[in-house]
C-alpha cells in the first residue's frame, strides 16, 4: 500500500506555457498538502527535469506553441530509465483526449478546471504511479535474491565436489539418461560398464573378478533412483587378491522434483582404512 504522506511527498512537474494556469496548478497543489511541485512554461526544459528529478507526475498541458504536449509525450518515450510515461494531460479540446491516451497519458483533466475532479485525479494517479514503481523495486530486489542464491548453490555445489573427490578414490556423475557426465577412478568398471564405452575402446578384462550379486544389487538400487549409503562391494584379481570398497551415492532432481542424474563417491577398504575408522568410533565413544 502507498501511505497518504507517500502521496505528498511526490515529486510533480507543471508544463503549460500560461503563468496563469502554472500558478492556478501550484495554488492547489500546495493548498492540498505536495510538497515538491517544479514548474515550467518553457515544454522544451520537460525531458531535462525529468531526467534529473524522476517525477512521479507530470501535469501537461496539449496546447502549446512551438511544442506541443504530444510532441513532449513522444519525447518522455525515448528515456529508456523508466518505461512508465507519468502524464496526466490538461486539454480544453474533448476530442484531444482519446488521442492522448492512446499516445501514452494516464489520465487527463479538462480546462477550465474542476478543482475536485483534478485534485481527485492527481491523487489517483500518484497513488498508482507509487505502486507501480514499488512493484519495479520489489521485481528488482527479487531478481536479485534469486541470483545470489543460485550463485551460492553453485559455489556450495563446487565445494561439495572439491570435497568428495578429495575424500574418496572415485567420484562419478550421471546424467538423466544414466550417460556418465563426470568420472574419476574405476567407477565404470565397478558398475559393469567399460571405460571403453566412452573412449571407444573396449577391454573385457576389466569385468572380470567382480561379486556379480553386488554387482547387480547397485545397478538395480541405481536404476529405481534410490539413494545407497557404505555399500560394501568387491572383486578378486587375477592373483587372488580381494579388494573392498566402501560406495555410497544419489539420484539428483531439480526443485520441481525432475530427475536429472546421479552422483556418487566411493573408497577403496584397506587395514588402514579400518583401523582408522575404529580409532574414530573409540574416540567417539570416550567422548
Amino acid at each position: 500500500m502507498v501511505s497518504s504522506t507517500e502521496i505528498l511527498n511526490a515529486s510533480i512537474l507543471i508544463v503549460d506555457d500560461q503563468d496563469a494556469n502554472v500558478q492556478l496548478l501550484e495554488q492547489l497543489l500546495h493548498e492540498s498538502g505536495y510538497v515538491h511541485v517544479d514548474s515550467t512554461t518553457n515544454p522544451r526544459e520537460v525531458f531535462a527535469l525529468h531526467r534529473k528529478n524522476h517525477y512521479d507526475l507530470i501535469l501537461l498541458d496539449l496546447q502549446m506553441p512551438d511544442m506541443d504536449g504530444f510532441q513532449v509525450m513522444e519525447g518522455l518515450k525515448t528515456n529508456d530509465a523508466d518505461s512508465y510515461l507519468p502524464v496526466l494531460v490538461i486539454t480544453a479540446q474533448p476530442g484531444h483526449k482519446l488521442r492522448a491516451l492512446q499516445a501514452g497519458a494516464k489520465d487527463f483533466i479538462s480546462k477550465p478546471f474542476d478543482l475536485v475532479e483534478a485534485k481527485v485525479r492527481i491523487h489517483n494517479m500518484l497513488e498508482v504511479r507509487l505502486l507501480y514503481k514499488k512493484l519495479q523495486h520489489s521485481n528488482q530486489m527479487l531478481e536479485q535474491t534469486v541470483q545470489e542464491r543460485t550463485a551460492e548453490l553453485r559455489e556450495s555445489e563446487a565445494r561439495y565436489r572439491s570435497l568428495t573427490e578429495l575424500a574418496s578414490d572415485w567420484y562419478w556423475e550421471q546424467d538423466e539418461n544414466m550417460n556418465f557426465t563426470k568420472v574419476s577412478g574405476p567407477v565404470l568398471e565397478m558398475l559393469g560398464i567399460r571405460v571403453g564405452a566412452l573412449d571407444g575402446t573396449a577391454d573385457s578384462r576389466q569385468d572380470a573378478g567382480w561379486n556379480d550379486a553386488e554387482r547387480a544389487f547397485l545397478q538395480a538400487t541405481i536404476a529405481a533412483r534410490q539413494p545407497f549409503l557404505d555399500f560394501v562391494y568387491s572383486r578378486v584379481n587375477a592373483d587372488g587378491s580381494k579388494q573392498q570398497f566402501r560406495v555410497s551415492g544419489e539420484p539428483m532432481f531439480t526443485q520441481s522434483c525432475r530427475f536429472i542424474g546421479y552422483r556418487g563417491i566411493g573408497v577403496e577398504i584397506t587395514p588402514e582404512n579400518i583401523e582408522h575408522n575404529s580409532t574414530m568410533t573409540r574416540d567417539a565413544h570416550t567422548r
